[in-house]
């Protein structure tokens, strides 16, 4: 089996003669890829601790908190509360990432058919939301009790959606038919 490293140096050749390009450089790529959890305004301390734990096993790197930017009294929301975690991936934790999400993660989702055409934006990103981070190996063994979403941004160098598409494809994910 290919690695996600291979198929993406492979990309300028196959994607050549679709969109005319002439240079390496003009195919498109991986950049980063997002990973990012909704906390909300949780009192609950223990699953404050819980979220940037499981998410740093699950990415392979700390999680940065980000506050919220204003203050609002009906969700008594305060200005700089702790209300979400993100992870940016990057080099070959980003390429290992993208690897197990493809072949290992998205497989093991509960009544999975296909990623829809539509998660892909017309900059050239792929957005995925996942419901349960149970999915991903490392987090499988743990009890039940705190089970959280995230949304997982693959941003590309991609000009539009259908580069970006074909490149997706290209390298492996799992669209709807």
């Amino acid at each position: 089996m290919k690695t996600t490293k291979e198929k993406q140096n492979k990309a300028f050749e196959i994607l050549k003669e679709r969109f005319g390009y002439v240079n390496r450089m003009e195919a498109p790529r991986l950049v980063k890829i997002v990973v990012s959890v909704g906390t909300g305004s949780t009192k609950d301390k223990e699953k404050l601790k819980i979220i940037p734990d499981r998410l740093a096993k699950i990415t392979g790197q700390k999680p940065a908190p980000r506050a919220s930017k204003k203050s609002i009294a009906t969700w008594k929301l305060r200005e700089g509360e702790v209300v979400g975690q993100v992870v940016t991936l990057r080099g070959a934790r980003m390429l290992s990432f993208f690897d197990k999400l493809i072949n290992v993660t998205l497989p093991r989702t509960r009544d999975f058919k296909g990623i829809a055409r539509t998660a892909v934006d017309e900059m050239g990103n792929l957005t995925i939301g996942v419901k349960e981070h149970t999915v991903f190996p490392e987090a499988s063994d743990e009890e039940l009790k705190n089970v959280f979403g995230m949304a997982i941004t693959v941003v590309t160098t991609a000009e539009n959606k259908e580069e970006a598409t074909a490149l997706f494809e290209h390298l492996g994910v799992p669209f709807k038919k």
